[in-house]
Order: C-alpha cells, then structure tokens, then sequence
C-alpha cells in the first residue's frame, strides 16, 4: 500500500505491449517477457484454444452439462497460470478451466464439476487450485483467508483471485477488496472484463471510469492491461505478483477482453449483441496476435506450430476419451462425504435409499 493516492490510480489506457497487428507496442512501466516466456505461452494459448472447443463439442454430444467457454479470452487464463509459482494458489471461477489446467489439473477432472458430478473432481491441495465457484464472487474472500493465512505463517505464498465483471457488482467482492486491503493480504484480485455479465452490459453495471478504479476506495493500486495481449498480461500479472509476495499487499488488475461466444450453451447471445460486434473482437484475437509477432521476428517456424498443434490435439484426445466414460454412480456417496461422522438423519436418509434401491432391484 502506499500513502501517495496518485500511486492506487490504474493507467488511463490499458496497458499494451503487442498491437492487434502483431506488432511491438512501446510501455513506460513493462517490458516485453523474454522470448522462450512467449513462445512456451503460445503453446498454452494453442492447447488452450482447443480444449474450449472441444468442451463445446462435448456438450452437443451430452457428455457435459454445461460448458462456459473462455474461447477469445484465453490470453487471460494462461497468464494467470504461468505467472503463479507452484506453492501459490489459484481461485478461479466457472470459467476459468483453462487457467486450472493451466496450474496442472488434468482436464478431466478440472471439467468434473460441469459434467455434472458431485464434488470438483480434483484435490485442490495438490495443485493448489480451489474448485471451480459457480456463484459470482463468492471464491474472492476465500481467496483472501488463504492469502491472510499464508501471511501470518511468514509464507510466500500468492494467491491469484479471479472473477469476471458482473462479479465486481456482487457484495463479496468489495468485502474481499476491504479485507485484503486492511490485512494487507498477498492477493492479486484479477478481474476479466469480457463486457458482459451473461446479457447485462458493463454500462449497466458500473458507473466507475474502470473496474480498476474501483480498488482506490479501498486503498488498492489498481492497473488495466489490454486482456488479448499475451505479453502484456504476463508483465502486468507478473509484475502485480511480484508486488505481493514482496509484502506490498493486494492488487486489482483489470483486464480488457471479449467473450466471443455465448455465455454457456445455453445462452442465445445473439439477443444481446450484434454480429458486428463480434466481428471487431475477432480482429484482435489473442492467438493471431501473438502467432504474427513471434513470425515477424523469426521465432516461430512451421516445425514449431506444429509441434504446438501437436500438442493441442493430445490434449483434446485425452479430454475427448475421459468424458466418454461412462461411470456408474454410486448412491453411497451422497451421505459418504458429507460429515466426518454422519449424524442421525443422514444415517436415516441413506437407509431410505438403500431401501428404496432395494426394492426396485427386487422389482
């Protein structure tokens, strides 16, 4: 934290490092993550591109229940992934699957939870991610205990908490904000603004200049960084994870991004915003950009992108053979995880249906 106000304010434009042409783009604070840095994040972005489409392929053929796509704005999910070490913690949202696997959870299991099982299908002490939290913002002062936790054990563990930009206008949100600020938690609250909140459009959600301003009230130095930009997003996040596991406490990121597809596969996206729309965002696709800039400076051959492409496929095969397992559920399980000792009622409940199972098999 700092006592000069003028430091808590984000840039007036969002930070880039990489135009939508591919091309450099000078910064007075950033500088551009070291070739091997962005290589290795195309490759993610590659694989990351793949998994969302093939999890949209998986919902048509019914092996999922429901799949909220990060297709256009996976430049931010793998950043938040690559810049964590592997003792920091990672609190993502319903549609953050990319950066869980990005953090090293098998995709079948990061997708456990939206196939419609019970738990979410990965321990999250090992990987150090929490499950997926469906409802908005209620993850972040989750987020905010681990850090303040690790804090005061003289850990230097940091804690990357996301949250799209309708969760900005949830209560937990601010209570995570305040909390961090007054323990001065080693939290990196990063907020991916993809313009809408299902079909509510971020004019109708905030009247503040940005979602990055809205840390000055709490005595958060907030930064907005152009989301589609791979090397902009690694130096901001980079840069704000730094800062907190150097005891400088929270930050608030604000990424600019799109969702190029509808808010789940159940969602008609078309009755909210036009095909033109769409059509701008398509310009600056995180993928295209990056791919352009590293060819224009010799550092990505077609051995390279293939190997890449490669890469991506074997992914979506394993994600592809995984769900197409079919699993017998066991009815045990609904009171077996419940309580350490199961109370009274819940040893009553489980007998009904063992009663109940019974008898149908007797039928």
């Amino acid at each position: 934290m700092t006592s000069d106000p003028r430091r808590l304010l984000p840039s007036a434009d969002p930070v880039s490092l990489i135009d939508p042409q591919g091309r450099s783009a000078d910064s007075p604070s950033y500088a551009v993550p070291d070739d091997a840095t962005l290589l290795r994040a195309l490759g993610s972005l590659i694989t990351a591109r793949r998994l969302n489409d093939q999890a949209y392929a998986l919902v048509r053929q019914g092996r999922l229940a429901v799949y909220p796509s990060s297709h256009g704005q996976e430049a931010c999910q793998v950043a938040a992934a690559q810049v964590l070490a592997a003792d920091d913690w990672l609190f993502p949202t319903y549609r953050d699957t990319v950066a869980a696997v990005g953090k090293g959870v098998d995709p079948v299991e990061a997708l456990s939870l939206l196939k419609g099982d019970w738990h979410c299908g990965y321990d999250p002490y090992e990987h150090r991610v929490a499950p997926h939290a469906t409802p908005l913002a209620t993850q972040l002062p989750h987020a905010v205990g681990v850090a303040h936790a690790a804090r005061m054990r003289g850990e230097p563990t940091v804690v990357m908490a996301m949250c799209g930009d309708g969760g900005t206008s949830e209560g937990d949100f601010h209570e995570a904000l305040n909390f961090a600020a007054v323990f001065r938690a080693p939290v990196v609250f990063f907020v991916q603004n993809n313009e809408y909140a299902i079909s509510v459009p971020l004019a109708r959600q905030s009247a503040a200049p940005s979602l990055a301003h809205k840390g000055i009230g709490y005595g958060i130095a907030g930064e907005r960084v152009d989301g589609n930009d791979m090397a902009a997003l690694l130096a901001v996040l980079g840069a704000a994870v730094a800062r907190a596991r150097a005891g400088e406490g929270p930050q608030l990121i604000e990424a600019h991004t799109y969702r190029m597809q509808a808010h789940t596969n159940a969602d008609d996206a078309t009755r909210y915003r036009d095909d033109a729309e769409v059509a701008a965002w398509v310009r600056r696709d995180p993928i295209t950009r990056l791919e352009t800039h590293l060819r224009d400076r010799g550092l990505l051959t077609d051995e390279v992108h293939a190997r890449f492409t490669a890469e991506a496929e074997r992914v979506a095969t394993h994600l592809r053979d995984g769900l197409n397992q079919d699993v017998t559920p066991d009815p045990d399980d609904l009171f077996a995880y419940v309580y350490a000792s199961p109370t009274p009622q819940l040893r009553e409940q489980a007998a009904l249906v063992a009663d109940e199972l019974s008898r149908e098999g007797a039928h």
